[in-house]
């Protein structure tokens, strides 16, 4: 990093400002998007009427919050294009099983509002088998992220351990988001899911943990030099959040609805702690060990030009977000197509 110290101004900051923008739309996507995939991994086979509530929880907001994905990754093109490809290079099948997986989302989506009563239950099957084939794709991105595209049988096995915990994530925060949104015997059974993949996401972090310093001295020497006091709040702080979500749950009762947010509220500050123990890990590489956000920038001249566009699409994209979530706040009731 030292020879890009010597930048200064437009040159330097531009790039900063950049992949700041970048992770935030990918952080937002996890848990907007993360929660309602979570909610289609944990659609039960025994009940129809609880899959209906539980897809209507969903139903206002699923599509707009795929939008950050979008945006996240049109950032990663226009400003940082050659990372974008050599991206995509080392992650065109898992790209492809992901986009699968959200097509077959949309489809089931509309077609089970619509189909005979025999078939809806076809469309669900659909629906969950795109949710998992999203967020394992997802998942297993991530792992050859963290093991820098390596080829060996030991990267896939950590991808593959990265994609299961990732589902877990998801399907634990989508469970705190049916917490808050249903009520009754749902929100009891929402109650047990969420206790229990909280934990196989916590073994999830523990394993990245564990192994991005072991494979990356650069990694090693931040989380473990002078800095250590200081950085471990950030794990220490998630295995507490954990606890209390654990300790919550444990005495939660669906008669008394108080404090329903608390799950989804930690569950969300969870994924934010994790998202920075990640950036702080690979900053300034926007490709680990390859390419640093200067080196896969584009011309200042053109950032700058994106930059005033991404000035005036961000604002309004959290404000329709805000606003739809504040239309559709409550208890979530049946979806209804007229």
């Amino acid at each position: 990093m030292s020879e890009f110290t010597q930048l200064t101004g437009e040159a330097f900051w531009l790039p900063v400002i950049f992949i700041g923008l970048m992770g935030l739309a990918l952080f937002v996507y996890a848990i907007l998007d993360g929660y309602d995939l979570g909610v289609g991994i944990l659609l039960p086979k025994d009940s129809e009427a609880q899959r209906d509530i539980m897809i209507a929880s969903i139903g206002p907001f699923w599509d707009a919050n795929e939008t950050w994905l979008v945006l996240g990754i049109g950032i990663l093109l226009i400003a940082f294009p050659s990372a974008h490809s050599l991206i995509l290079f080392h992650l065109y099948l898992p790209v492809t099983v992901m986009l699968a997986g959200l097509i077959l989302r949309g489809v089931a989506f509309d077609f089970r509002a619509k189909a005979l009563p025999d078939h809806k239950n076809v469309w669900d099957k659909v629906f969950k088998i795109g949710s998992l084939l999203a967020t394992l794709s997802q998942g297993f991105m991530l792992g050859l992220f963290v093991m820098e595209f390596e080829t060996t049988i030991a990267a896939y096995c950590f991808a593959a351990l990265s994609a299961i915990c990732v589902t877990a994530g998801y399907s634990f925060i989508g469970g705190a988001w049916l917490i808050m949104k249903a009520e009754g015997e749902l929100q009891q059974r929402a109650v047990w899911w969420t206790r229990r993949c909280a934990w196989l996401m916590a073994l999830g972090l523990l394993t990245v943990s564990i192994v991005n310093p072991l494979i990356s001295d650069a990694i090693f020497q931040k989380w473990f030099g002078s800095n250590i006091v200081f950085l471990w709040i950030i794990p220490a702080l998630s295995v507490a959040l954990f606890v209390v979500i654990d300790k919550y749950l444990k005495r939660f009762s669906y008669k008394n609805d108080r404090g329903s947010w608390i799950p989804f509220a930690s569950a969300s500050f969870i994924f934010l702690l994790s998202f920075i123990g990640l950036a702080y890990s690979f900053f300034p590489y926007v490709v680990p060990n390859q390419l640093t956000i200067w080196q896969a920038a584009s011309a200042p001249e053109s950032l700058k030009f994106i930059l005033v566009g991404a000035v005036i699409v961000l604002p309004t994209i959290i404000i329709y977000t805000l606003f739809s979530y504040r239309v559709f706040w409550g208890k979530a009731t049946h979806l209804k197509y007229y």
